[in-house]
């Protein structure tokens, strides 16, 4: 007998009775859409870390003013005063593995324009800070190294502060109040939108760093240093250079704590990628259990039907059918049956996701790995829970079988 005809009497027995071959199907139908669903999920959690990691910026290295612990007490930026311009020039001539820096003088501002006000964060920055953080503009342009040199009253606005300040206008040309003294816009930067960790990475105002340092904030330090290494696999290195340089220049004893922290962002970001890969493998194995209870049902089902078609078992093998040409038929429905479940577990799991996508705001998307894997996962449940009633079936006395009632 050649496939296709054992694929029609398959087809034609489970639809015989309707009902029980739907609610049969029901239990795959569920485990495969749950699979398939969570994977789309965790996948679309893995891309949302890997774009924040990658918003982080270019191979970055966040030195920030202040120890993260002296002597059981955090410092932090704000703390203290040592880094300065000529930290930053010796880093950029005495650690090849840094490409580029900028300084950042940051602190809240009250930003007012018109009848408009918003409380956001400044940040004084060299034009270079665009680059090591992988932010680029929208419209206008960025100010320059003779506006960093002059001390110049101009600023550049993230996303958030734009649309918020100038919800109907075009701020470029525009000139904004920052608490009392006032900027010329002269861009404004694409969005990023929220980071890993839910907060909006567009609430900022960028201005050079040394009208923050001499016309905003009153300081001659900065509270960090941005720098770009040459390649990911540098930054650990740059890191263990740069440290040994700031520790000399600060003239710190071998005793003494770091005055300054080198924050390392990317590491936060890859252990939220690992939590998620576990919990992604968690819930994927949750729903796996649903695809178990739906093989149940399935040998449940393919036993029923051996007991309800003894007679009929009796009556093939009468006429010729040979113990193999029975148990690939009952192994058929049973497969068949585990595929048409999967096939409406896909369609469902597509929805699901599609569901969630639009509740959570998240880019979920289905790989063909996972349809591929629906498959698979289909025709083994089927093969795995559809054998033992196949066999049985097969094993069949054909007397016996004509005899049965």
């Amino acid at each position: 007998m050649n496939l296709s005809a054992v694929l029609s009497i398959a087809l034609r027995t489970l639809a015989r009775n309707k009902m029980r071959t739907a609610l049969t199907m029901l239990g795959i139908t569920i485990g495969i859409a749950a699979v398939i669903c969570t994977v789309a999920i965790g996948q679309a959690g893995q891309v949302k870390i890997q774009e924040s990691l990658a918003n982080l910026g270019d191979n970055l290295v966040w030195i920030e003013a202040g120890s993260r612990n002296v002597q059981g007490v955090r410092t932090g930026t704000g703390n203290s005063t040592t880094l300065k311009y000529g930290d930053m020039e010796a880093i950029l001539q005495s650690v090849p593995l840094i490409k580029a820096a900028s300084p950042q003088v940051d602190a809240r501002i009250q930003v007012v324009y018109g009848n408009q006000n918003w409380n956001t964060g400044y940040r004084g920055i060299a034009p270079e800070y665009l680059e090591v953080r992988r932010w680029s503009v929208a419209r206008g342009t960025i100010f320059t190294h003779d506006d960093v040199d002059n001390y110049a009253n101009v600023a550049v606005l993230a996303a958030t502060v734009a649309n918020i300040l100038f919800p109907d206008d075009d701020p470029i040309g525009k000139t904004i109040r920052l608490r009392d003294t006032p900027f010329k816009v002269m861009g404004v930067l694409n969005p990023k939108g929220y980071s890993a960790t839910g907060q909006d990475q567009d609430d900022f105002v960028l201005i050079p760093y040394t009208t923050a340092q001499h016309k905003v904030k009153g300081v001659d330090y900065y509270d960090d240093i941005m720098c770009s290494a040459i390649s990911p696999l540098a930054i650990s290195p740059a890191i263990d250079q740069v440290t040994s340089l700031l520790r000399q220049r600060h003239r710190l004893r071998p005793d003494q704590a770091d005055d300054f922290n080198i924050r390392r962002p990317e590491e936060f970001l890859q252990q939220l990628e690992a939590t998620n890969r576990t919990f992604t493998l968690l819930l994927g194995s949750v729903a796996s259990v649903s695809l178990l209870v739906g093989g149940i049902g399935v040998m449940n089902i393919m036993l029923v039907s051996v007991t309800e078609r003894t007679r009929e078992i009796g009556v093939r093998m009468a006429v010729g059918a040979t113990e193999r040409d029975v148990r690939l038929q009952f192994l058929s429905e049973a497969v068949v049956l585990s595929l048409l479940g999967g096939a409406f577990g896909v369609l469902g799991g597509w929805l699901g996701a599609k569901g969630i996508s639009s509740i959570l705001d998240w880019r979920t998307f289905i790989s063909p790995q996972a349809i591929l894997a629906a498959a698979v996962f289909s025709v083994g449940v089927g093969i795995f829970f559809g054998y033992y009633p196949a066999r049985k079936a097969a094993a069949l006395d054909p007397i016996e079988a004509l005899r049965y009632e």
